[in-house]
């Protein structure tokens, strides 16, 4: 009876002994996977979407709750040990309760994005971006690091928010995915573009017409021709009223025989013209930003208005002509650069203007053309060529007297137009760096003011010798301003 006895105590010893090492056991366990904590002391468990964990309890629990259960899952498996499984981002509570329906204990658990299949993803379609990291949060995915190129750039973002959560506090209600973009594009990205617009027009003009009139001495007899407008009645009569004659007519004459007068107007002309248009903007920008150039003015435009009094009022409203160029680079790999490229070409057409309200608004000739090109460091390329080519004859007569050879001249008037122009436009973009400025010239740096003696007893706008600069900066080329000169280059 005593070794049974002696033999229950012992058992009771190892009971004891044992209980207290799982205890012992346990709470280590529970120390080193929730020792983060939140603010208000509970404590943090992370995992990512899709990832399952273990969690082993430091006391009995009999009940547990998930605050938010489509963010995380829970199984229990025993009442000392928890399967916690992450199910979409963001962040909820496991609530766990003792025997008397109590809450013991509470965990923050945060789901976040599961990134390693965006990295696998991302290694599998860039294999040669090695600068990428991707971290991520409960509500968004974090991109940092360079890559080599916009194009990449655009790429690796797209690919991105399919793997990124959706954004619930945006205003919008769009459903966008977040993601922070934190990453750098290598290489240069400034952008400069050479455009040369250039134009050849020539015009050729040639007209002819004749109007007369005869008047007897007792003005009995009278004959007027108005073929053409050279000459019109005036509102008083005639022949009582001199003849209205248009400013077109360049000759006039007159004779008089026994008491008959004869005059003639006549309207002869020929013109040559030529225009020659050269423009060559140049802008910088950003790889992906718009830049707009504009060399020209403003011309206005009265705009009628209704007043408040029934009455009518005109505002001035203004409109652009000139020179104009609008332009968005994209820099890509192997120093390609795509662009999207709007130049325009107009000037004020006089000859089409209309009357509004009493104002003369002249009309635009206009040449515009809008594409996208792709193209390498310094390369160029047409990107409108237009050959026109328009040819106007007018003739007005009288019936029978206008078709007789020579004589019929006298009873015709005849009008011949031809006008030919060509247009060239060519695009070179240039990637660019900063220049440093005191290695730089401009175009005033030559100039010298003359003397008294160099200004009026040689008529030299300009002074003879070298400028004395009193800086740091390189002395000036050579030469003036009088001649060729320029300061652009690529």
């Amino acid at each position: 009876m005593k070794d049974l006895g002696l033999t229950k105590k012992l058992f009771l010893v190892s009971f004891l002994i044992a209980v207290l090492c799982c205890t012992t056991v346990a709470s280590t366990v529970w120390s080193a996977a929730l020792s983060s904590q939140k603010t208000d002391g509970s404590p943090v468990k992370s995992l990512s979407v899709g990832e399952s964990k273990f969690i082993e309890l430091k006391q009995r629990v009999t009940k547990v709750e998930v605050v938010d259960p489509t963010v995380a899952g829970v199984m229990v498996l025993s009442p000392w040990k928890l399967y916690l499984t992450g199910k979409t981002p963001g962040s909820t509570r496991l609530i766990m309760k003792s025997g008397d329906n109590l809450i013991s204990s509470i965990i923050a658990v945060e789901v976040s994005p599961n990134v390693a299949l965006l990295k696998t993803k991302l290694h599998e379609m860039f294999p040669e971006e090695k600068d990428i990291r991707v971290t991520a949060a409960t509500d968004n995915i974090t991109l940092s690091g360079t890559v080599s190129s916009a194009a990449v750039l655009s790429q690796v973002l797209a690919l991105a928010q399919s793997y990124a959560p959706v954004d619930k506090e945006n205003k919008n209600n769009d459903n966008k995915p977040k993601v922070l973009n934190f990453l750098e594009v290598q290489g240069v990205h400034q952008v400069m573009l050479e455009v040369r617009v250039s134009e050849m027009s020539r015009s050729l003009m040639k007209r002819l017409g004749v109007n007369f009139n005869y008047i007897s001495q007792n003005g009995t007899n009278l004959g007027i021709s108005l073929l053409g407008a050279l000459t019109s009645l005036p509102t008083q009569g005639w022949p009582g009223n001199p003849l209205t004659v248009s400013n077109t007519v360049n000759y006039i004459t007159r004779f008089t025989r026994n008491g008959e007068t004869w005059t003639a107007f006549i309207d002869a002309m020929k013109e040559d013209g030529l225009v020659k248009v050269l423009a060559e903007p140049t802008l910088i920008t950003m790889s992906g930003k718009t830049a707009n150039f504009i060399a020209g003015g403003e011309y206005p435009i009265p705009v009628p208005q209704n007043s408040g009094s029934g009455g009518t009022t005109i505002t001035i409203d203004y409109k652009t002509y000139g020179v104009g160029l609008k332009f968005t680079p994209t820099v890509l790999s192997n120093g390609k650069i795509n662009m999207q490229v709007a130049p325009e070409v107009s000037e004020l057409d006089v000859s089409n203007a209309v009357t509004v309200s009493g104002y003369v608004v002249p009309a635009l000739t206009t040449r515009r053309v809008a594409t996208t090109i792709e193209l390498g460091d310094g390369q160029s390329f047409a990107i409108a060529g237009l050959l026109r080519e328009e040819l106007r004859e007018d003739v007005k007569k009288f019936p029978i007297l206008g078709d007789i050879p020579i004589l019929g001249t006298l009873f015709r008037s005849t009008y011949y137009q031809k006008n030919e122009s060509e247009l060239v436009i060519i695009v070179t973009p240039h990637l660019v760096k900063p220049l440093d400025m005191a290695k730089q010239t401009l175009p005033t740096d030559a100039f010298i003011e003359p003397n008294d003696f160099e200004f009026y007893l040689l008529g030299s706008t300009e002074g003879r010798g070298k400028k004395q600069t009193g800086s740091s900066l390189a002395p000036p080329s050579e030469g003036g301003m009088e001649g060729d000169f320029g300061y652009i280059t690529p």
